[in-house]
């Protein structure tokens, strides 16, 4: 599973059903949020306002699942390992295929993900901690607020990454180039600063091991709209899994700033 189509066409006939960290490195990942119509300005606004945890990739047309300017011929509705749905923001069922669920009003949002930069970041010589442990990222609901847009509202979501601090160093240098990815960290070190309480606890995802002189690297996350979703309460969402991510036709190069 070389291609980003490789791995689509392994998610869509149902012999990959786990994260996609790792997979088809070099194509750009992103995360997925659909929901009706009525809310898609709102959600547009809140994407331009939280350009740091939800930078748009790209938005399909109403009714259509295909994301053609990032790949054309994919199907938003099985090309994603696993898939959440959401009620009134509450989370009702995790399933593998979302056509059932399709409605001909429904927007996607594409959003970019930290997964697209594990590659420069392994390139560089920067060991990617999940990876090696054959685990999710560690993901965690933080004290700082997003900026609200018509009905939503809701904390900033980070993903974590432990690195010595000369590798959180050279990785935020790293980073800082792919800003429709995430960019740079948000914050760096003390997680009780941002409101985690429990680093070994993340909300989504799962623990990875923190070494010692290692510190907390935490970069803003595409699941904050599924914490957005939670708050708002919005009557009907869907989202990837966290961590279950659609893979782009689009290199990882054309999102980075030189």
């Amino acid at each position: 599973m070389n291609t980003a189509k490789d791995v689509r066409d392994s998610i869509r006939t149902g012999e990959w059903t786990k994260p996609t960290a790792g997979l088809a490195p070099g194509y750009t990942q992103a995360n997925l949020v659909i929901l009706p119509k009525k809310y898609a300005y709102d959600f547009l606004l809140f994407c331009i306002r939280n350009p740091k945890t939800c930078p748009l990739i790209e938005v399909t047309d109403v009714g259509s699942p295909e994301p053609k300017g990032t790949a054309q011929g994919a199907d938003l509705r099985t090309d994603i390992p696993k898939y959440r749905i959401f009620r009134d923001g509450e989370l009702v069922d995790e399933v593998t295929d979302i056509t059932e669920y399709w409605q001909d009003d429904l927007v996607s949002f594409l959003i970019g993900c930290s997964f697209t930069f594990e590659k420069p970041l392994l390139d560089n010589g920067i060991p990617i901690r999940y990876i090696e442990e054959g685990r999710n990222v560690s993901m965690y609901s933080t004290n700082i607020p997003c900026a609200s847009a018509g009905v939503f509202s809701g904390p900033m979501v980070v993903s974590m990454r432990p690195m010595t601090p000369a590798e959180a160093i050279r990785a935020t240098q790293i980073t800082s180039r792919f800003p429709s990815v995430h960019g740079a960290p948000v914050h760096i070190g003390d997680p009780a600063a941002i409101g985690i309480k429990d680093i070994n606890k993340p909300d989504f995802g799962d623990a990875v091991t923190i070494r010692g002189g290692e510190v907390p690297v935490f970069w803003g996350c595409g699941v904050t709209p599924q914490a957005a979703v939670m708050a708002s309460k919005p009557e009907f969402v869907i989202t990837h899994a966290p961590g279950h991510m659609f893979i782009t036709d689009v290199r990882d190069e054309h999102y980075a700033v030189i």
